[in-house]
């Protein structure tokens, strides 16, 4: 058998998180656009996903993503462009800025945490929902355990 054709009958992690991660971006963006947010990418989950109602610090934003701080630069200056975040100053840090979601940024936050509800309570009800919550809780350990392990950045 082909190295290819198993990789498609017996994925490996990194292909199943991926095959993942990309149909649940291409949903989620496809369904933000038809409510009103089309000018986002997947890119700009790096910021959107991590983003306090109240405000937070570029560097938090880096830790939390596994982006650079300079990536999250130029997202965070994507999305004030686009009307989804202004910078302010942070008044626990004069010398420091949070990037603040606008009305816009906090419809799509809105938005977006409810579709992944929905996407997630198709998936537990396709599965049964003892199964999905097992799955994720497996899933939230190997993450955790991988990221711990030093190999992630």
């Amino acid at each position: 058998m082909r190295r290819s054709e198993r990789k498609q009958r017996e994925p490996d992690l990194g292909i199943l998180s991926s095959r993942t991660l990309f149909s649940l971006q291409r949903e989620l963006f496809a369904r933000l656009a038809e409510q009103g947010h089309p000018g986002l990418r997947p890119r700009h989950g790096a910021v959107l996903a991590y983003l306090d109602e109240e405000g937070s610090r570029a560097t938090d934003l880096a830790a939390q993503s596994g982006q650079h701080k300079q990536v999250i630069g130029t997202l965070v200056d994507e999305l004030v462009e686009l009307g989804y975040v202004e910078r302010r100053p942070d008044p626990a840090d004069r010398r420091a800025k949070l990037i603040v979601p606008t009305a816009q940024g906090l419809d799509h936050m809105a938005r977006s945490d409810a579709i992944l509800a929905e996407m997630e309570a198709a998936h537990a009800l396709a599965v049964g929902e003892q199964a999905y919550a097992d799955f994720k809780k497996v899933f939230q350990q190997v993450t955790e355990r991988q990221l711990s392990s030093g190999a992630a950045t």
